[in-house]
């Protein structure tokens, strides 16, 4: 199994061999869930998309853009991914519902250690992505890869795996030396350890004086539709683990874990008990794409954030904009 377990097993066909136009294209079971949903509920769904105040600054607090596998740029592993979602087609999916900017996190599954692709992204949108990038536990040198990534226009922040694949312990020597680089360099450091809270606590606890933002709610999400029935099983810890002061987390890949069509009603209690737990300011909206794009599209990822009256406009504003500027310290420009 790969080490990243979010990467999903590689699949033929479907979404894996779709262009991000083809993807667009939404599966007729889709279409008829989403209009028996309608059906139900749509007078509700209309007032909530009147009586929403859309956010003043929305920004993805994860994305993965990446081009196609070649010869000339291999990719490392084969996911269940679009054939290509590249910098261009990102912003345009972007673009269609109003996002103003994103966290664009390299794409392990491709890229592994290697940002080139995501810095000539950001080179090409300035003002659209700032960077993340996945650093090696096992390289000996690997403050020194910080200490570059640190002076690499655009970059705001470094990304660990710990999932039980990693086979990691809270003190592995790379996780000694991966937080004293980031504390003097000033980033935060973006961890995965979903269906391994317990470790990950550990860790967070072990390095008081890091910033951490959590990947994914810690909580494992599917590659492929449907949802396990325990999908928040985690959840008693991760509402627990919201006392470490020096994390935030990231409310990323939410609508994966929904057993109910779009727009995915489901998900609103256990994500009430995250924010009670954690605060707005602490919670980081983003939709996780294109590693949930098997599950839900761009649209579906975003709009039933935007629409819903489980949260009032400052609360919206807060949870799909403002913490994520304040975790990284960075926001999009808007045209």
């Amino acid at each position: 199994m790969n080490q990243e377990h979010e990467l999903g097993s590689a699949k033929k066909g479907g979404m894996a061999k779709q262009s991000l136009g083809e993807g667009r294209l939404i599966h007729r079971r889709t279409v008829l869930y989403a209009a028996a949903a309608l059906a139900a509920n749509g007078p509700v769904l209309l007032r909530t998309v009147r009586a929403a105040t859309r956010p003043p600054l929305v920004i993805d607090a994860q994305v993965h853009a990446y081009a196609a596998n070649t010869p000339e740029r291999p990719w490392h592993s084969v996911p269940n991914w679009p054939a290509h979602v590249t910098g261009d087609e990102m912003v345009a999916a972007m673009n269609r519902v109003g996002v103003d900017g994103a966290i664009y996190i390299s794409p392990f599954s491709q890229y592994q250690y290697d940002a080139s692709y995501a810095v000539s992204v950001q080179q090409a949108h300035p003002d659209k992505f700032a960077l993340v990038k996945p650093v090696n536990p096992d390289d000996p040198a690997v403050a020194d890869v910080i200490a570059d990534w640190k002076k690499t226009p655009g970059t705001v922040g470094i990304r660990i795996i710990m999932t039980k694949e990693s086979k990691r312990v809270p003190d592995d020597p790379g996780f000694e030396r991966i937080p004293h680089a980031a504390v003097r360099h000033e980033f935060p450091v973006n961890v995965l350890f979903w269906g391994n809270v317990d470790a990950g606590t550990a860790l967070i606890d072990r390095h008081p004086d890091v910033r951490f933002i959590i990947d994914h709610m810690g909580i494992i999400q599917p590659s492929v539709p449907p949802a396990p029935p325990d999908a928040w099983v985690d959840l008693p810890k991760v509402v627990e683990l919201a006392k470490r002061k020096n994390a935030v987390i990231k409310i990323t890949g939410a609508c994966t874990l929904s057993h109910l069509p779009y727009p995915f009603p489901d998900i609103w209690d256990p994500l009430k008990r995250i924010f009670g737990a954690w605060g707005f300011d602490r919670c980081l909206w983003g939709t996780d794409w294109t590693r949930a794009s098997a599950v839900v599209h761009y649209e579906q990822a975003t709009e039933p954030f935007l629409m819903t009256d489980k949260l009032n406009d400052s609360e919206r504003a807060m949870l799909m904009g403002g913490a994520t500027a304040k975790a990284y310290g960075w926001s999009p420009k808007k045209a």
